[in-house]
């Protein structure tokens, strides 16, 4: 009978938040897989585990994760780590996962500590909807492309950072989203946990003077659907009401309707439309 694959979460920073049943699996299984071993023994060490550990992380991922595929098929139960968190956000965790399925092994997944949900519950900004982005790519095009989407986005927005590359994303992300709401928590959980509610265009200020340090989870405020219909009006102003009657005419779309849709791009009544119509001919 093959072994299961449990991926666990550790903590992000106060060794408190790990859960027992996380503590009982990683000394109940056969295996622990870690990104760093040499990071991840200090914290099996603090709670005395002495399960064997290999490393599994970027650089090895497709190849070492048929390996443990197939210490799986042996009937091995094997625990995923990474350094800090839940695997497979953002990490090569979700490589193994996808293998896993794909051999036919059980995953399953163990809750606990994750840095964007903590930062996301402290923000004060909404929280129903967010969009995850983990760390924005390092490609020009695609990161490029990545903040391009972002700009219309109206989910909060949550993005992790390293010290030495935030003051260039913070430039980046206020020259494309524009001015927003900004919560920028630093070193979560942690001794020195610092949390900062203020806009992109004041954050620039401070660390303009403050030398960013610790690893930061940037939480931004989404376009809200009202400004989103402000643009759309916009963007309709350097149009004539006649010219923009045609963009719908030009589709098939019968005069009357047009109207009606004219109506609404610029937040005018029917009437309104008609008459100006009139007034333009």
């Amino acid at each position: 009978m093959a072994g299961k694959l449990y991926l666990c979460a550790t903590p992000i920073g106060n060794l408190e938040d790990i859960t027992c049943r996380v503590l009982r699996t990683l000394k109940e299984v056969d295996l622990i897989a870690a990104e760093d071993t040499r990071n991840s023994i200090k914290l099996l060490n603090h709670f005395e585990i002495k399960t064997p550990m290999t490393s599994y992380h970027e650089y090895n991922k497709i190849e070492k994760a048929y390996q443990l595929v197939d210490k799986l098929r042996e009937g091995k139960n094997i625990a995923l780590i990474t350094d800090a968190g839940t695997p497979g956000i953002s990490d090569p965790g979700e490589d193994l996962v996808r293998i896993c399925y794909e051999e036919g092994i059980e995953v399953t997944s163990l809750p606990g500590a994750a840095a964007c949900i903590t930062a996301l519950t402290m923000s004060g900004l909404p929280t129903r909807r967010f969009a995850f982005e983990a760390f924005l790519p390092r490609d020009k095009k695609e990161r490029a492309a990545i903040l391009l989407e972002l700009k219309d986005e109206t989910r909060t927005i949550i993005i992790y950072e390293a010290p030495h590359h935030l003051v260039k994303t913070l430039e980046e992300l206020y020259d494309t989203l524009g001015d927003r709401q900004i919560s920028i928590c630093r070193e979560l959980t942690k001794r020195y946990e610092e949390k900062m509610r203020t806009t992109l265009s004041d954050s620039l200020v401070y660390y303009g003077e403050n030398e960013p340090r610790g690893e930061y989870v940037l939480v931004i405020h989404g376009k809200t659907f009202e400004e989103l219909a402000e643009e759309a009006r916009k963007s309709w102003e350097d149009m004539s009401l006649e010219e923009h009657m045609q963009v719908y005419e030009s589709q098939g779309t019968p005069r009357k309707e047009a109207m009606k849709l004219v109506a609404k791009d610029r937040g005018m009544s029917k009437r309104d439309v008609y008459q100006a119509l009139l007034k333009e001919e």
